[in-house]
């Protein structure tokens, strides 16, 4: 199964077990067989027979607006959510000791990514050596949000020894709205990696409303956004490293409004040629001993935190082991 990226404007429909897209020049036929996910980058009109068969299909339908951000989701009716998960996930975030045990190993998870990220662009990370210790014996999950904001600042810092490209300079992390090309990456990378998490998510059984880092939302999800963090170092931002350090992005790939940049439509097809690529990208997982792919090490994190959950075993979040 595979994420279909939709970037130009046209109609999506139902024909039978086939989804089309029509636009003015071509007609793509796409077997619901091989849908995973759907993300809507550009106009696109549709009807509620299709929302209908997106639902029954269990594939869940991403909306951006005009710059790239993130709108909404049309999430599949909850057909693999369970009682007793819900209950045990409610439990976890309530208790004082319990939260704070799985948001120590989430911060703790995406510091050790921060260092290991740092290290193999051969960048000091010792600031992040620091961070990494404290989040070990925090005591609140305020100290550890903080904790997570000072190691981020910090690598963010670091980004122009990393970035190869002199059009591509960090002076600071802005995303309301992103001011510069970096910042306007970052963002859109944030967002993609965001719904890739909610994705798979919404195959197991955890309920994505249920945070342990980030407070519940009303009317948001927020489990992903926990996720999500472990693996940016890994994978949304190394696909900005790539991109920038090997040209494959310039000055063209970018429009800029009045305090907003934001990737023009080809330099978002590039972003997500790459991140598709990188996601199908495997390594030989040490537990499992076999070769998984990026988008499946986020399947086994939602599996592990499962498993914690039900006292089965103890969660440990993922780290970069190479």
């Amino acid at each position: 199964m595979r994420d279909i990226y939709i970037t130009k404007s046209g109609t999506l429909k139902q024909d039978e077990n086939t989804l089309l897209f029509d636009t003015e020049v071509e007609t793509i036929r796409i077997p619901v067989k091989e849908v995973s996910s759907i993300h809507l980058l550009n106009e696109t009109r549709l009807n509620s027979r299709l929302l209908q068969f997106l639902s029954k299909n269990h594939i869940p339908a991403y909306f951006y607006n005009y710059y790239g951000g993130y709108v909404g989701c049309f999430a599949p009716r909850e057909e693999y959510l369970s009682g007793r998960i819900i209950v045990n996930q409610v439990l976890h975030y309530h208790s004082h000791q319990s939260r704070l045990y799985i948001a120590r190993e989430m911060v703790g998870g995406a510091v050790h990514n921060i260092r290991k990220t740092l290290m193999q662009y051969d960048t000091d990370s010792a600031r992040i050596d620091a961070v990494l210790e404290k989040c070990s014996c925090a005591t609140s999950i305020e100290n550890l949000m903080g904790y997570e904001g000072n190691a981020r600042a910090e690598y963010y810092s670091k980004f122009n020894h990393i970035l190869k490209e002199e059009f591509f300079k960090m002076e600071h992390r802005k995303f309301d709205p992103p001011p510069d090309p970096i910042n306007a990456l970052l963002s859109f990378g944030n967002s993609m990696l965001y719904n890739t998490v909610l994705s798979q998510i919404f195959r197991t059984t955890l309920d994505p409303r249920v945070s342990f880092v980030h407070e519940p939302f009303e009317r948001r999800y927020s489990l992903n956004l926990d996720i999500a963090d472990i693996f940016k170092p890994l994978i949304s931002d190394r696909v900005i490293f790539t991109l920038i350090n090997k040209r494959m992005l310039s000055a063209e790939d970018f429009r800029e409004e009045t305090g907003y940049c934001f990737l023009s439509d080809i330099g978002r097809k590039k972003f997500i040629q790459a991140y598709d690529e990188k996601l199908n990208q495997t390594i030989k997982h040490p537990t499992l001993k076999r070769n998984v792919s990026y988008r499946h090490l986020i399947r086994i994190e939602c599996y592990k935190l499962i498993k914690h959950i039900l006292e089965e075993t103890t969660y440990q979040s993922f780290r970069i082991y190479w």
